[in-house]
């Protein structure tokens, strides 16, 4: 099997394509197209959910990475053993049905385009609201730290220690504890209240402005280091980014933040729509 190419990257919820292999998932089935519109869950950081939907008409009831070795070996999700585009493997999109297709087979594929909608509009305010955080810790910072795209130190990626796209919104969690504070951040004193609503008030303002949103897409393979743009008032924002994104931020419709503090981290919840 050769590298699957994905659609996914232009905004694509429908194909047809040929199946090139099958390999068993537990006691499903796996099915590999040549090509497919379906966003598999990310198995070295899964922040953004499987899409649904259908593959020759069979449900398909989860959706991999798969990794396959140069002696053909196919590894799947966590139990792939090299790093995310290793040279000399075949990277897969491994659809997971209850039922096979046969090999050779040529089948449309088919993705749930209201569930993917969600998810792509969850994931562009997911990493707004981490931009806007941004800004709105950067007084907060005692040493020179990296900045983001808009100039502010980059919180985020600092102290980010989990992420979690959901249908129209995400959830994330940020690190404060002592390897932060080396880095130059105070937590002391944190005035969530006042975070979230200078947060809020800026997700508002780049709602309102219907900034461009685009993916750039360097290659049409799974592992290909693509990044997600939006044209802000700020500045043009770019984040490397595997997931999928509306097209413009005013198809948030609106976006905000919660936040919550214990045991040393910080909880983000974003919701939009």
């Amino acid at each position: 099997m050769r590298s699957t190419v994905v659609t996914f990257p232009q905004g694509l919820v429908t194909g047809r394509s040929t199946i090139v292999g099958a390999v068993p998932v537990g006691d499903r089935h796996g099915l590999v197209a040549a090509e497919t519109p379906f966003h598999p869950l990310d198995h070295t950081w899964p922040d953004q959910p499987a899409d649904r939907g259908a593959i020759g008409g069979l449900p398909v009831v989860d959706c991999v990475t798969g990794a396959q070795s140069n002696t053909g070996e196919v590894f799947i999700g966590e139990a792939i053993p090299v790093r995310r585009g290793t040279e000399g493997w075949e990277w897969l999109v491994v659809h997971v049905t209850e039922t096979p297709l046969p090999v050779g087979a040529e089948v449309e594929l088919e993705v749930e385009p209201g569930f993917r909608a969600a998810l792509s509009a969850g994931h562009t305010a997911c990493h707004l609201a981490a931009l806007a955080l941004n800004a709105a810790l950067a007084v907060r910072w005692r040493k020179e730290a990296p900045l983001d795209r808009l100039g502010h130190p980059d919180f985020d990626q600092a102290a980010i220690a989990s992420s979690r796209i959901e249908p129209g919104g995400s959830v994330d969690v940020y690190r404060l504890g002592k390897s932060l504070r080396k880095k130059g951040f105070s937590a002391e004193d944190l005035d969530l209240a006042l975070v979230a609503r200078q947060v809020n008030d800026r997700l508002t303002a780049w709602v309102a402005a219907d900034a461009p949103v685009r993916v750039d897409v360097p290659g049409p393979g799974l592992t290909a280091r693509r990044t997600w743009h939006c044209a802000l008032p700020e500045g043009e924002a770019s984040i490397p980014c595997g997931g999928t994104h509306v097209t413009g931020t005013a198809e948030l419709g609106r976006a905000e933040v919660t936040l919550s503090l214990a045991d040393s981290a910080l909880t983000m919840r974003t919701t939009c729509g």
